[in-house]
């Protein structure tokens, strides 16, 4: 052992050995005892000062100026104390967006770390979140710091495929030197090492940032590599910082979640967790085998998990004693102290003016951020029954996506796919309490609103997926709740509290229904554990049975593109548009776009009806009272605990706005056309004998089957129609539903030149210069349609036979000729001759 004190111990038994004293040469060396405190934040997400940015107010319930006041005081209980800090720090709130978007110079200091320089942090570790930037970001920050940073799982791409030479990119360890005081008084200077982790999904979450520079590795298995090697190189005591949650499922290898399976590994003398926005020791961990939350120790290892945002500061305090010149921890306590009193809703702390000051700058230019205006909502827009109800705060996000992927696909191979949008209840409750809801009142929108109802810095990305895929996407939602028993007479919990809410993604587009006396398809990791059960039912799109192999594009954002959350088959191989726009400033050129609106939600899901005499429960604000009455199917009943409120849902009857509307007037097809032809809902009624012969597309009254690859969706909120893609819009219709633009009213008796979509009931000429649209007959004869984004061609081919068609060019060529064509392009489909693609191919197009 490499200690100050053995010197003086050594030079002490030789004195003592002179006077013949018996046992002294093993005297004070096998009793030192030192008291050692360990302190932790985690998950701070550059919440430093004690402000809501979202409501635009202080708060007493977190933000490191509060936490900072309980370092200073836990430090000055004690003679020896040591500070980490274990991630997620410069993303998660406005203030974090503000400084990533104005960018890090040279010699600027990220306000995060303004903050903790002040605080004599000895170690920091790597969260997930911090990559959210990009890598360059995130060194520009890390400059800033005035502490070393550690993370032993992030490995540079070096592309060889051999293990065995790959490099960190980050330094693995840090093994530091520490003065304390044994309970004698005498200094003593021990070894502690530091190890940290960061959960191996990084790679696939920020995909777009770190694909060909880095790859992660297991945590177990790589703390299994490094903790000997720090035990040879000295180090006294091991405290590992996972940025991991706790689950004490079956290691699979990689797992997200991994602290139960790391406080096995041997060598390891205190673990100090997060990632997963909880408290440990805590009451949501009893009965855990391995766990004895009375002690704070997980298979006996003390741990510590300190919450989020600075709302917590964890605690462990070590005895250590040295035995046989080794020390080795003989006992332990752990806690998580709290800034705030959730019980009597008072502030415990006060924040430290020191922070305050540090970041006072910064601060006060994030408000003037927040508050810019983008547009002007004409009703509130909240989420406190987003998980419960088809929502206004989730419906806004899916029209935007909707909006841009109708974009994004014009002039592509994709042009025409039906297109859904994925979206979740970001801040619903849950895990992070009574307060976190989106609560938006009537008036103008600004950035700061925006962010609250978009949250993370993702950025937009669209999957192609076939309708049985679509089913899967939202039975790994359903997981969200509980099952209920129509026969149980006690009280029924509705929402799994387990089920983080951002994992709850409702589809727009299709319609469906959630039958909750069905046990869950999927456990809330995304695992299928019950085969044969089926929560979604009557799963529509256009008032038809959704086809399991009909194609869909679906919009959403990286972490579930690239297999967040872990729903079934989407793990990046199907995407087919990578943007680096990000989600909430799509969000922002909607609303520009919009400038006024009237947010309201389309009611394409809710529950299926469940008959009998049941009370079943759940949780949101207490602010929700209005909206429950409002609603009518949900009623207040009490406080409940954590300052949420307790309200009771009826499930008797749908809680979805169009479930009892006719199959046949799913898309919102006005009470006038009461006779409309199921089978013919986007043809034109047999009373209209003069179809314009401009009309390019589609379907005689008698052609049953449409493909609904074909169908163009827009936005509620979209009132004009662009006259260049006027598709069967009515005459008098500017509201009509998405789904039903391309119904024309029976009273319509003539059709606008420019519609494209129909066919006479009557051709007994062919027109072979007639324009048709090529991705919808080619799919029904045969012919295969691929785009390329960089040459903007267009390939057809079928067997031998090819066509390719340059976007905007005046010609084509047909089977290696050249050829003059007229074409067009009307809302993102192109429209090329009739007998153009039947010479070319050798077809018939009726």
């Amino acid at each position: 052992m490499k200690k100050t004190h053995l010197h003086s111990v050594l030079a002490t038994s030789m004195v003592l050995s002179m006077f013949a004293l018996p046992t002294a040469h093993v005297g004070a060396e096998g009793e030192s005892i030192i008291k050692l405190r360990l302190m932790e934040t985690t998950d701070i997400h550059t919440n430093v000062v004690n402000y809501d940015y979202y409501k635009d107010a202080p708060t007493d319930q977190f933000g490191l100026a509060k936490t900072a006041t309980l370092i200073k005081k836990a430090r000055a209980e004690v003679t020896n104390s040591v500070l980490f800090d274990n991630g997620d720090l410069i993303q998660g709130n406005p203030l974090g967006d503000f400084i990533h978007e104005k960018g890090l110079k040279d010699g600027d200091v990220h306000p995060i770390y303004k903050a903790m320089n002040l605080l004599d942090y000895e170690v920091g570790n790597i969260g997930n979140h911090e990559f959210n930037f990009g890598l360059d970001y995130l060194q520009a920050s890390l400059k800033g710091a005035k502490f070393p940073y550690v993370n032993a799982n992030i490995y540079i791409d070096d592309k060889d495929n051999n293990p065995d030479n790959d490099k960190n990119y980050f330094t693995p360890y840090h093994i530091f030197e520490k003065k304390v005081k044994d309970e004698t008084g005498k200094e003593v200077t021990i070894k502690i090492g530091a190890i940290g982790f960061a959960p191996p999904q990084v790679t696939a979450w920020d995909k777009g940032h770190l694909e060909g520079k880095v790859i992660a590795k297991d945590i177990i298995e790589t703390a299994n590599k490094f903790v000997p090697q720090m035990k040879k190189e000295g180090a006294d005591i091991i405290v590992a910082i996972p940025h991991s949650g706790f689950e004490k499922a079956p290691a699979k290898g990689n797992d997200e979640n991994a602290v139960y399976y790391l406080s096995k590994v041997e060598g390891i003398d205190a673990i100090l967790f997060g990632h997963a926005h909880k408290l440990f020791p805590s009451k949501d961990f009893d009965g855990i085998e391995g766990v004895d939350t009375a002690k704070g120790t997980i298979n006996g290892i003390p741990s510590v998990m300190p919450g989020f945002w600075g709302d917590h500061l964890g605690v462990i305090d070590l005895t250590l004693k040295q035995v046989d010149g080794k020390w080795q921890v003989v006992d332990s306590t752990t806690e998580a102290r709290p800034v705030y009193d959730a019980a009597t809703k008072k502030a415990l702390v006060e924040a430290d003016k020191d922070i305050l000051n540090a970041v006072k700058e910064d601060h006060e230019n994030t408000l003037g951020y927040v508050r810019g205006p983008v547009g002007e909502t004409k009703a509130p827009i909240n989420s406190f029954f987003a998980l419960v109800n088809d929502d206004p705060s989730v419906q806004i996000v899916s029209n935007a996506q909707r909006w841009w992927a109708e974009k994004a696909t014009q002039g592509t191979e994709y042009e025409g796919t039906p297109i859904l949008s994925a979206a979740a209840p970001f801040k619903a409750g849950g895990r992070n309490g009574a307060e976190y809801y989106t609560d938006i009142k009537a008036g103008t929108i600004a950035v700061k609103n925006v962010s609250d109802l978009y949250i993370y810095p993702n950025t937009i990305k669209a999957v192609l997926i076939d309708g049985s895929q679509v089913k899967e996407w939202l039975e790994r939602s359903a997981g969200q709740f509980n099952q209920i028993d129509p026969t149980k007479k006690e009280e029924q919990a509705l929402v799994n509290d387990a089920f983080p809410t951002y994992n709850f993604d409702t589809l727009d587009g299709v319609e469906y229904q959630f039958d909750l006396t069905q046990p869950s398809r999927y456990d809330i990791k995304g695992t299928l554990v019950n085969e044969k059960a089926n929560r979604v039912i009557n799963l529509q799109y256009n008032g038809k049975p959704v086809d399991p192999k009909q194609k869909f594009i679906v919009v959403t954002n990286n972490y579930r593109a690239f297999g967040g959350g872990n729903f079934p088959g989407i793990d990046g191989s199907n995407v087919i548009i990578d943007s680096p726009d990000e989600n909430r400033e799509v969000l922002i050129n909607y609303i520009k776009e919009q400038k006024s609106f009237n947010p309201t939600a389309d009611g394409n899901w809710g529950f299926a009806p469940i008959k009998g005499d049941m009370k079943v429960t759940l949780t949101s604000s207490p602010k929700a009272k209005e909206v429950a009455e409002k609603l009518g199917y949900i009623k207040y009943i009490g406080e409940g605990e954590n300052g949420f409120a307790k309200y009771t849902i009826d499930l008797s009857t749908t809680t979805q706005k169009v479930a009892e509307s006719a199959d046949a007037s799913k898309e919102d097809v006005k009470k006038e056309e009461p006779k409309k032809d199921d089978a013919s809902k986007e043809d034109v009624k047999k009373e209209e004998p003069k179809k314009d012969d401009a009309s390019k597309e589609d379907v005689k009254k008698e052609e049953p089957k449409k493909d609904d690859a074909s169908k163009e969706d827009v936005k509620k909120e979209e009132p004009k129609k662009d006259d260049a893609s006027k598709e069967d819009v009515k005459k008098e219709e500017p509201k009509k539903d998405d789904a039903s633009k391309e119904d024309v009213k029976k009273e319509e008796p003539k059709k606008d030149d420019a519609s494209k979509e129909d066919v006479k009931k009557e051709e007994p000429k062919k027109d072979l210069n007639k324009l048709v649209a090529v991705r919808t007959t080619a799919e029904g004869l045969g012919i295969q349609v691929a785009y390329d984004n960089k040459t903007r061609s267009v390939t057809l081919t079928k067997g031998d036979a090819k066509l390719v068609y340059v976007l905007g060019a005046s010609e084509v060529i047909a089977n290696g000729k050249t050829l003059e064509t007229n074409s067009d392009i009307v809302k993102n489909r192109l429209f090329l001759p009739v007998g153009l693609l039947e010479e070319t191919f050798g077809v018939t197009i009726k």
